[in-house]
């Protein structure tokens, strides 16, 4: 019998306390480093070569040359205030900044030719920040924005955390709200698509308002969008295992758990494996199971869970995205948003692909259901004259490369209903926890929500060992009634009182390119 850790009988001799993590994804990570930061030894346990989860990047020999690619566009607001968290812990906060006010261009190609507007907050308090973007939001009728106005403050009325909220579509509350076909698919499913994967037909309105409440209704800055500079591997990877190993945690990556027993005396066994074939088994008081849900039914205990059943139940949604490399520049700005074509967000992704000359687009399709297994040809096809028929400035240019990544399971599906079957962190079982962003956070599927569940996992194992564990919330990841509270980065409050941000306002970033650009790239957005 091999293993790192030290055997049950000495463990509990010299009531030494140990805890393991399973899963290196956002979650793991935050619960090992939150665990090392209160004196626990820990062991974190990824199957993988690498850290990182989904949000994860690879390298690329393209014909443009050698890429970086993040596997998928991933963005947080500056209400994702444990995200923030985690990225000042692994000292990545400024390389992912956030916009100073929130800008979104918006293009609707639906007309003979597209027509920008923009989606923009100014410091008025809450709910004024957005009115005056709402005025003059071209994509709307008057009317219809009159009407949204309205039911963004019916949405502000909501409590997510009523259980009742879960059994409703989004899409039938909108209706009951007066909005038409065009007022949801240029309003609600822009944000909502996006950030719940899914349309809102498709969506629990408890979702739905905690997205809008928290992202738009809690305060003037809380929508401000932050991307990163880097790859995303070197995020969640790089500078993730990096202070994970200076927190003193033992990280061993290419690690498959096998089972998860309860040991005589007390604590549990983690039975483990390396791509070597070598077996070896770690004793832990407390086990944190940040995997996916599937992968956490069957590593369970039995009767850590009432109904384990209803982890099989908590459904998945796929992300698909589309990669293109141009040899000029079509895009002038870091994003847009697009109406009126199956192209729903792009953004440059230039300067962190490390792309010598041209410009890199990554097209970001969620709910992509209907595409997911798709050809690559066939999505070539379809989705390059709409980039043309988006970008004049791409008709002229020439594809250098084009390839796409699909996540089948990107997310939990957050289908009506979903509500009852994400559990809470803490189980039957002493000492095994769940962590991960299909757990119980009042989040949908987010790099903020992983946050939470592995702060909220480290909390649960902390107290089954009887270790202290820092009881300052980090901002913004309380509940109050039903709602969360997030920061107001002008310094004025909105109706509700809000806390301090922990960083200052960033720019958003600018795109790398080269000088080379197409003549018609003024017309881009």
């Amino acid at each position: 019998m091999t293993g790192s850790d030290t055997g049950p009988a000495a463990a509990h001799a010299t009531r030494e306390r140990r805890a393991v993590v399973v899963g290196g994804g956002i979650a793991g990570a935050t619960a090992a480093l939150r665990l090392a930061d209160a004196g626990v030894p820990t062991t974190l346990l990824e199957s993988r070569p690498r850290l990182g989860g989904l949000a994860f990047s690879f390298r690329r020999n393209s014909p443009a040359g050698p890429l970086t690619v993040d596997n998928g566009q991933h963005v947080h607001l500056r209400c994702c205030t444990a995200y923030t968290w985690f990225l000042q812990r692994i000292g990545g906060v400024g390389l992912a900044p956030l916009q100073r006010r929130l800008d979104v261009p918006v293009l609707d190609a639906a007309g003979a030719r597209p027509l920008l507007s923009r989606l923009r907050r100014n410091c008025l308090p809450v709910p004024m920040h957005l009115a005056a973007s709402l005025a003059t939001y071209r994509h709307l009728t008057p009317a219809e924005r009159g009407r949204a106005a309205r039911a963004a403050l019916a949405m502000d009325a909501l409590d997510p955390a009523d259980p009742a909220l879960d059994d409703v579509d989004f899409g039938t509350w909108l209706r009951a709200q007066g909005q038409s076909d065009r007022a949801i698919s240029a309003l609600w499913d822009l944000v909502g698509t996006a950030t719940l994967n899914a349309r809102a037909p498709h969506a629990s309105l408890g979702l739905a308002a905690t997205v809008f409440r928290t992202g738009l209704l809690s305060a003037p800055g809380a929508a401000d969008i932050g991307i990163s500079r880097v790859p995303l591997g070197h995020l969640h990877d790089t500078l993730a295992r990096g202070a994970l190993r200076a927190a003193g945690v033992n990280v061993l990556t290419q690690t498959r758990v096998r089972a998860v027993a309860a040991t005589p005396g007390g604590g549990w066994t983690v039975s483990a494996g390396d791509g070597r074939g070598t077996a070896a088994e770690h004793y832990a008081d407390a086990v944190v199971l940040a995997v996916p849900q599937r992968e956490a039914h069957g590593l369970l205990p039995e009767g850590a869970l009432p109904s384990p059943e209803r982890l099989l139940q908590i459904g998945t949604a796929p992300i698909l995205n589309l990669h293109v490399v141009y040899d000029r520049r079509v895009l002038r700005r870091p994003f847009f948003a697009a109406l009126g074509s199956p192209v729903q967000w792009v953004f440059d992704r230039t300067g962190p692909s490390g792309l010598g000359g041209g410009q890199y687009l990554a097209v970001s399709q969620s709910a992509a259901h209907g595409e997911i297994d798709r050809s690559v040809a066939a999505l070539r096809e379809r989705y390059l004259p709409e980039l043309a028929r988006l970008l004049p400035a791409a008709r002229t240019a020439r594809v250098v490369d084009f390839f796409v990544t699909r996540e089948r399971t990107a997310t939990f599906d957050p289908r009506p209903g979903v509500g009852r079957l994400r559990p809470a962190s803490r189980t039957a079982a002493p000492g095994v926890c769940l962590a991960g962003a299909w757990t119980d956070t009042g989040w949908p599927a987010t790099m903020e929500g992983a946050v939470r569940s592995g702060m909220t996992a480290a909390r649960e194992a902390l107290t089954v060992m009887g270790r202290r564990y820092d009881n300052d919330q980090v901002p913004g990841t309380t509940r109050e009634g039903g709602g969360m509270i997030s920061a107001d980065t002008d310094g004025m409050s909105g109706r509700r009182r809000r806390t301090t941000p922990q960083d200052s306002p960033t720019a958003a970033p600018r795109s790398a390119v080269p000088a080379r650009t197409a003549p018609n790239a003024e017309e881009t957005p």
